[in-house]
């Protein structure tokens, strides 16, 4: 495949936009000689004809020029921008001169060259093109003896209609489709700049955490062989319960860090796997089981059939969010599930006294305030779903909210998780009561 530079592709992007132009400018021509044949005839000859001709021809030329081999430079583009005013120029000697209401027409390779070439050749196009009018001014055409002023004021006026039209029309397609276009630029570089942000931090909590860990293994070894020490001394009995607790405490930790460990190895491969829906719930639901198994967790019964992408780091934002709802939510949460098009909603539903308004669309930003950890389990886990083509969203509680309760909070809240899903036959099912 042919590649080119990032001049050529846009030289090669803006080539239908100078067809346009070139063939507006050779379809006004047409217009016009077509009326100054039955308005004018001695001003419609052959060699005027013979011009627009060749400039259609010019104009088909240039497209397929710039489509096919586009310049690496800009200078090519400045001198097919300079053919188009030697062309205009001549052809309006040739059918009144400055007189000509279509003279307008010399602004629009001025226009058009504005965002198309540096600012020095639009500068030095601008002079060239103010110089073909003045020659135009200095070396008028003979005047026409068979017609009078009355016929020329109306030819005069009814291409000056003409122009306005033509020149509005191309403005509106030519500046209206560059402003959309720099507008989707400027969004895709803020989206680029904020998820940039965003992996920054993510690198930076990781390698924080990976500095933890390996500083907390040592620790944690002496404090295992203390107790196992401990446990062998001849007087330990009366506290051999609270050796007990304490190791099995030690072995949690341990082998927290090396889940930490093994989910930082899986996320550096970025491996990830095709699951369907169902099974991948099962999972979330038995990893669930074994975190709290006195929680109340109602799981869907029926979910949607359909296959999902999914990798570890994505189980443990879900199972994340999960904990949320259950610190807010003692007495249990919902989790359902529904398919709609190509993307599924999963919604994590807790009746706890809510979060405050503050910070829905913080979770994207950084860590958010918390009073009983760190505050980074949300906006790791919004950053893991939106790695994976998801978003993250709060919505608020019913309509059954009680009434008297501060402006600043929602009573309960419902976490949406929308994952794109590669396949799926739309079965959504109720929920049943598992702990």
């Amino acid at each position: 495949m042919k590649q080119h530079t990032l001049s050529q592709a846009g030289f090669q992007q803006s080539a239908r936009y100078l067809l346009l132009m070139r063939l507006s400018i050779a379809s006004m021509q047409w217009l016009a000689l077509t009326a100054l044949w039955f308005l004018a005839p001695p001003l419609a000859g052959p060699v005027p004809l013979l011009l627009t001709l060749g400039y259609a021809v010019y104009a088909a030329g240039s497209w397929l020029w710039l489509s096919q081999h586009p310049p690496s430079f800009p200078f090519l583009v400045s001198l097919s921008l300079l053919a188009d005013l030697l062309f205009l120029s001549l052809w309006l000697a040739l059918t009144g001169g400055f007189t000509n209401p279509l003279v307008s027409l010399l602004l629009l390779p001025l226009a058009t060259g504005l965002v198309l070439i540096p600012l020095r050749h639009s500068l030095a196009l601008t002079l060239a093109a103010i110089s073909l009018y003045s020659l135009l001014m200095r070396f008028p055409p003979p005047r026409t003896m068979d017609l009078s002023g009355v016929n020329y004021m109306q030819l005069h006026l009814m291409g000056m209609w003409g122009t306005f039209v033509l020149t509005a029309l191309i403005l509106l397609v030519v500046v209206g489709a560059l402003a959309l276009r720099l507008r989707e630029q400027q969004q895709a570089l803020a989206a680029n700049r904020e998820n940039r942000l965003r992996d920054e931090q993510i690198i930076a909590l990781g390698l924080s955490a990976a500095n933890v860990a390996h500083r907390l293994g040592t620790p944690l070894n002496t404090m295992t062989l203390v107790l196992d020490d401990l446990h062998h001394l001849p007087d330990a009995a009366p506290f051999e319960e609270d050796i007990m607790l304490l190791q099995q405490q030690l072995g949690i930790c341990q082998r927290q860090l090396r889940t930490m460990t093994e989910a930082a190895t899986r996320a550096r491969e970025a491996a990830t796997e095709d699951i369907e829906l169902q099974d991948w719930l099962q999972r979330l639901k038995e990893s669930a089981t074994l975190l709290w198994p006195g929680a109340t967790v109602r799981w869907p019964v029926r979910p949607p059939r359909c296959l999902l992408q999914v990798d570890a780091t994505l189980d443990q934002a879900l199972l994340n969010l999960i904990a949320n709802a259950l610190e807010a939510s003692p007495e249990g949460v919902s989790i359902e599930a529904e398919a709609t098009g190509r993307r599924l909603h999963l919604r994590i539903i807790d009746h706890g006294e809510g979060i405050s308004r503050a910070l829905f669309g913080h979770s994207g930003q950084g860590p958010v305030p918390s009073e009983k950890g760190l505050g980074v389990g949300l906006f790791l886990s919004n950053a893991t779903i939106q790695r994976l083509g998801g978003q993250l969203s709060a919505e608020t509680a019913s309509p059954g909210q009680p009434q008297g309760t501060s402006p600043g909070t929602i009573q309960g809240t419902t976490m949406v998780i929308d994952l794109p899903v590669t396949d799926f036959q739309p079965i959504n099912g109720d929920l049943q009561h598992e702990h």
